[in-house]
């Protein structure tokens, strides 16, 4: 039997309920580096997915705490949105994927993991991406460290 060795997985396992929200908490400036902030603009920022589906996996939201699109001001959605062009247009850049999956989950019922605060997906995708490993293994390969895609992804 083969194995896959990714120890930086262990967080996820022995991760205890986390209080408060997950957002709120690395919106704080002294937070950027530990919780992998990449990018803030005037109301939002992005942060990678510590709990990736593929490589490169961001997520984009909104400074203020608010679990639906229509509790957003004008303002505030234009610029999370432009936030989220912005990010695809660095990941293209920086991992030439071949297509993404962009959208929002909306409660807890349409998957949202944090329902209580507005965020947006962006995964890249590769040809090929999807395999058999989910399938058979209920295992999915991330082959990028979290601290090696922040690096990738900070630099200018």
């Amino acid at each position: 039997m083969n194995k896959l060795w990714a120890p930086w997985r262990s967080k996820y396992i022995y991760l205890r309920k986390r209080k408060g929200c997950i957002f709120c908490g690395a919106k704080k400036e002294n937070n950027k580096n530990e919780r992998y902030v990449l990018e803030r603009s005037a109301h939002s920022f992005s942060i990678l997915n510590l709990f990736p589906y593929n490589n490169g996996h961001i997520m984009v939201a909104p400074y203020r705490h608010v679990k639906s699109l229509e509790l957003l001001s004008a303002e505030e959605l234009l610029d999370m949105m432009k936030l989220v062009n912005t990010t695809k247009i660095i990941l293209d850049k920086k991992l030439k994927p071949h297509g993404y999956n962009i959208g929002l989950n909306i409660g807890k019922i349409a998957g949202a993991g944090v329902a209580c605060h507005l965020h947006v997906h962006i995964v890249p995708r590769w040809t090929g991406d999807t395999n058999f490993m989910p399938l058979i293994a209920d295992s999915k390969v991330v082959s990028e460290s979290l601290g090696a895609m922040y690096r990738l992804l900070k630099k200018k």
